[in-house]
């Protein structure tokens, strides 16, 4: 049995693109499979990431050590990891909370 769980329906993972310093907190659209998300805290001390985990929280009604950056913690280019959860239903979520 393999143990490499990746891509499963209790891992998701998420390629975001974040742009700091917004006047808001909202997602913008997705892009060539990359989610695009407007974050209010400054890209300072690492207040935006925090402020991208507290929102993504919200939106999913999960807790926040559920989620994880796997990568780009000084980039704007992050991966998302979101335990308990498929990559096509934290999408579905993410974008109907877009909807108007």
């Amino acid at each position: 049995m393999p143990l490499n769980i990746v891509g499963t329906e209790t891992t998701a993972k998420i390629a975001v693109q974040i742009s700091p310093g917004a006047s808001k907190n909202e997602i913008t659209g997705i892009v060539n499979d990359i989610l695009r998300i407007k974050i209010a805290a400054p890209p300072v001390k690492g207040k935006a990431n925090k402020e991208l985990i507290d929102y993504l929280s919200h939106l999913l009604c999960i807790s926040k050590d559920r989620l994880d950056i796997l990568k780009g913690h000084t980039s704007k280019n992050k991966l998302i990891s979101i335990d308990g959860l498929s990559k096509v239903s934290a999408l579905e979520k993410l974008l109907s909370s877009t909807a108007p």
